[in-house]
């Protein structure tokens, strides 16, 4: 989706702080469902487990809400795609950007790190995202506007980091999906000294870490999925940091779907605000344990959830433990 300068201009709506426990509830009954299926090495039966939950929580609450980044197009997934209505049919009109398990590999290996995640924000202010890839550049709070940029090279990057933190360039820690199309940004980092903070899966999780001093990340960089960079952005617009994102296309038919999307500038780089124009609620339940989050656990006859859900209305971050009987 293409902003015009009216639409930029216009105050977008806000959000209805009471729906944060609601966000809650569904993203736990994620968690709770793939959970069942951790260590199974099963990963589409732990997505679908996590999918069904997440759709039916979502149906039982009073909204008027569409997913608009999903698990893909309606023709390509049964449940929660792309243009789905959930929801009631009352209440607020909100855009849904979900994940109901970012990590369906760590969760099939009973490994560190997947969580249950969703966004929601006003109608229309969402960034549309086709299912492609985006380059991806983020770092946390507290820094000069503009500091990072997608067209200068990861070492120029991290030295305008370290600079404006008042450390050395060894002193900064980028955390990089680790995958082959990445050697050269690990070599560059690694070139200049910086720490490379390596991850299998969970960008999401990634571009979080580096707004949570207690991580010790202090920067996100490479190409991951354009959805995912969506429900990070709704993360740090409630906590703060910088972002900026610009698609990849591999083939003619990812270019053609971006343009179903609404999407005419294909090269754009898009910042935080313009892929979360509005106000947002994001949400986190994890799955197994991780950096951010204890993952479910089964004790003396209940189950335990650890979520953290952040309003960037209120400025509110909340940290929930839940404890119910199985």
């Amino acid at each position: 989706m293409s902003l015009t300068p009216s639409e930029l201009s216009t105050p977008p709506p806000k959000l209805d702080r009471g729906l944060d426990m609601d966000a809650v509830r569904v993203s736990e009954a994620a968690a709770i469902a793939a959970w069942a299926l951790a260590g199974r090495g099963d990963e589409m039966a732990a997505d679908q487990a996590a999918v069904d939950a997440m759709r039916t929580a979502l149906n039982e609450l009073d909204i008027q809400g569409v997913i608009v980044i999903g698990e893909g197009e309606r023709d390509e997934a049964p449940m929660l795609y792309i243009g789905e209505t959930v929801g009631r049919g009352t209440g607020p009109r909100i855009d849904i950007a979900l994940d109901p398990l970012e990590g369906t590999s760590l969760t099939a290996k009973a490994m560190a790190n997947a969580l249950a995640v969703m966004a929601w924000a006003p109608a229309g202010t969402l960034l549309n995202a086709p299912d492609t890839y985006m380059e991806k550049i983020a770092c946390g709070p507290g820094y000069p506007a503009g500091l990072l940029d997608l067209d200068r090279s990861p070492a120029e990057n991290t030295r305008a980091l370290a600079a404006a933190k008042g450390v050395d360039p060894t002193q900064i820690t980028v955390c990089v999906l680790d995958r082959p199309r990445h050697a050269e940004i690990i070599a560059s980092l690694r070139e200049i000294g910086a720490r490379v903070y390596l991850i299998t899966d969970g960008d999401v999780a990634g571009v979080m870490n580096t707004a949570d001093p207690d991580t010790g990340v202090d920067m996100y960089l490479g190409q991951g999925g354009a959805p995912e960079g969506v429900l990070a952005c709704a993360a740090l617009k409630c906590v703060g940091g910088q972002f900026q994102g610009r698609l990849v296309f591999r083939n003619a038919d990812e270019r053609a779907r971006a343009r179903s999307h609404g999407i005419t500038d294909l090269d754009k780089k898009y910042d935080l605000h313009e892929m979360v124009r509005g106000d947002a609620i994001f949400v986190a339940t994890g799955v197994t344990d991780g950096a951010l989050l204890d993952g479910v656990k089964m004790k003396d006859g209940f189950v335990h959830t650890h979520s953290v859900v952040m309003n960037s209305a209120s400025g509110m971050v909340r940290r929930i433990r839940m404890k119910r009987p199985v």
